[in-house]
C-alpha cells in the first residue's frame, strides 16, 4: 500500500488533508507539533483502515525533521505522496514587527517546506512515482497589510514548487502548490476575510493534485478563490 506524508496534520487543512488520503486509500504519516492532536487525527485516519504514523515534529528543527522523515521511511518506504502543509502567521506592520516573529513565520512556511522536501526526495526518486504538494495561499499572489512575513513566505512557496518542478521533469515524479483563499480555520482570526470556503474543500482539491491531476500539470499553481 502507499504512504503518504501531511505536515501541520494536527488541524485544519492538514487534518482534512490526512483524511481525504486515508479515504483513498494511503498509509497516512501526520507531522506536527502537537502530539495530543496528532493522536487524535491518528485514531481518525485509520478509522478508514488504513495505517497511521504520528509523529511529533517541529519543521524549523532540522534535526526533527531528520528524525521524523527517518522514521517515515523505515515504517513506510518512499511515500507516494507529500503535502507540506505546516504553516503559521504573526501578523504586524513592518516597522514594529520582531525579526524573531518574521523569521518563524518565514522559517514554517518556506525553510520547513524545503527542509521535508528536501530529505523525502530520495526515496521518492527511487520509487520513480510520486507527488509532492505545496499548500500556498491566496497570498501567494497579492499583498495584506500587517501580513508581510507570511505572504513573503507564500510567494516563495511558489518559486520553490516551480524550481522544484524542472529538477522533476523526466523523474516519475512532480509537484504543484495549490493555493487557497479564505478558509475556515483558526489562522484566518484577526485577518479581517469572511471566510469563503472549509478545510475540507481545500483538502479535496490537494487529493486531486496528489492522485488526480495529470503529470503535464507540473509546476502549477491551483487557485482556490472561493465562490
Amino acid at each position: 500500500m502507499s504512504a503518504a506524508v501531511v505536515t501541520g496534520a494536527s488541524r485544519g487543512i492538514g487534518r482534512a488533508t490526512a483524511l481525504a488520503l486515508a479515504r483513498r486509500g494511503l498509509d497516512v504519516a501526520l507531522l506536527a507539533r502537537t502530539e495530543e492532536d496528532l493522536s487524535w487525527v491518528a485514531r481518525e485516519v485509520t478509522a478508514s483502515g488504513v495505517k497511521a504514523l504520528p509523529l511529533r515534529c517541529d519543521v524549523t528543527s532540522e534535526a526533527d525533521v531528520r528524525g521524523a522523515c527517518a522514521r517515515v521511511l523505515e515504517e513506510f518506504g518512499g511515500p507516494a505522496v507529500l503535502v507540506n502543509n505546516a504553516g503559521m502567521i504573526r501578523r504586524g506592520l513592518v516597522h514594529e514587527m520582531p525579526i524573531e516573529d518574521f523569521r518563524l513565520v518565514i522559517d514554517t512556511n518556506l525553510v520547513g517546506t524545503f527542509l521535508v522536501t528536501r530529505a523525502l526526495l530520495p526515496a521518492m526518486f527511487t520509487r520513480r512515482a510520486g507527488r509532492v504538494i505545496q499548500v500556498a495561499s491566496i497570498s501567494s499572489t497579492l499583498g495584506s497589510a500587517r501580513a508581510s512575513a507570511y505572504c513573503a513566505a507564500k510567494w516563495a512557496i511558489i518559486g520553490f514548487t516551480k524550481s522544484l518542478a524542472e529538477e522533476l521533469r523526466g523523474t516519475g515524479l512532480s509537484t504543484m502548490s495549490v493555493l487557497p483563499g479564505s478558509v475556515e480555520t483558526s489562522m484566518l482570526e484577526g485577518s479581517g476575510f469572511a471566510p469563503q470556503m472549509s478545510a475540507d474543500d481545500v483538502a479535496g482539491t490537494i487529493a486531486y493534485a496528489a492522485l488526480d491531476a495529470p503529470a503535464a500539470m507540473n509546476g502549477s499553481s491551483i487557485e482556490m478563490f472561493g465562490p
